[in-house]
């Protein structure tokens, strides 16, 4: 449904495009044929037909057929940004929900004793990652470290 609604939006956004263009070329080619044409003023001559109401026509067919479409076309783009932006700030909450679950759970099952390695394995989590965010909890809830005699660090929370 969603590459539907992409087609369809880039479709509407092309036609409304080309259709405003069309109008646009058609009001340049009608001002530059009226600077060309100069029209017989002699009292026997018949005056032409204006040569460029077709090109008034196509003006304003463009507009008549391109702004609508235009307007059409940004909407449903917009809508589908707005869209994917609300699913990525729900999928980014999900995340958030799950990490801060899994941080409590090792908090309480380790009595506030934990280490990096032990939550990227629970997280799932990259080690940078796991250890940016137990420095962000460490410092939200003052917690103490420890580093052993290897060099690993060891986050002590108070539960």
């Amino acid at each position: 449904m969603k590459t539907a609604e992409k087609l369809a939006a880039g479709w509407l956004l092309t036609l409304g495009f080309m259709f405003v263009t069309l109008s646009v070329s058609a009001v340049i080619e009608k001002n530059a044929t009226n600077k060309i044409n100069v029209y017989p003023k002699d009292e026997y001559d018949f005056t032409a037909q204006n040569p460029t109401y077709q090109d008034d026509n196509t003006a304003v067919g463009g507009l008549v057929f391109g702004v609508p479409t235009l307007i059409l076309g940004g909407w449903l783009a917009l809508g589908l940004y707005s869209q994917s932006r609300q699913q990525k700030k729900a999928l980014n909450q999900q995340a958030s929900d799950r990490l801060q679950s899994v941080f409590y759970e090792m908090l309480e099952e380790n009595n506030g004793r934990m280490t990096v390695l032990g939550f990227a394995m629970q997280s799932q989590l990259p080690a940078a990652d796991a250890r940016q965010y137990l420095d962000k909890k460490a410092k939200e809830f003052n917690a103490n470290f420890k580093v052993s005699e290897e060099g690993a660090v060891s986050y002590h929370f108070e539960v």
